[in-house]
């Protein structure tokens, strides 16, 4: 099973579209995962129409019609991997700790908001995954987002893609 993960899109305000290569990975996932700040409503009608299938989580940034839509944590079992989705998961210290606590039924986490890529394994074994952001780099050499597979009951092959710097 072919995983894209994703979050902090922040359409139209920090890109009008999502990348073409975001697109591509799309069409060859078999699950699409969004972590959160959709910001506009276009972006997730999109993924949904695109996506096999979307488990997605509004963001901060999303306002009442995202809320609507969308959990603020989302829990699905995938090929045996019991996998936890949600926007913020607060400051990088005391992070794995944190997350291990309120998140025991998890062998996977994936989370947002601070658009910096992260990868993890706490010492109980729960995976934490953090795509960055395909349109907002911030302080980040590049704009990101994350693919894995999921076979035999285990998470693996979990790859970071750096996108091309706009013009």
């Amino acid at each position: 099973m072919r995983l894209l993960l994703v979050a902090d899109t922040h359409l139209p305000k920090r890109a009008k579209e999502l990348p073409a290569l975001v697109w591509d990975e799309v069409a060859r996932a078999d699950v699409v995962v969004h972590a959160g700040d959709w910001v506009d409503l276009d972006t997730f009608d999109a993924l949904t129409a695109a996506s096999a299938r979307l488990i997605g989580v509004y963001g901060n940034n999303d306002g009442p019609e995202l809320r609507q839509r969308l959990p603020e944590v989302a829990r699905v079992t995938l090929g045996g991997v019991r996998l936890a989705v949600v926007h913020e998961t607060g400051d990088v210290k005391g992070r794995e700790a944190r997350c291990e606590a309120q998140y025991p039924d998890a062998d996977v986490l994936v989370f947002g908001h601070s658009h910096i890529p992260w990868d993890s394994v706490t010492p109980g074994g729960l995976r934490l995954l953090n795509p960055g952001s395909p349109t907002d780099r911030r302080r980040q050499p590049f704009c990101t987002y994350q693919t894995a597979e999921i076979r035999d009951g285990r998470l693996g092959n979990v790859e970071l893609h750096e996108l091309p710097r706009r013009r």
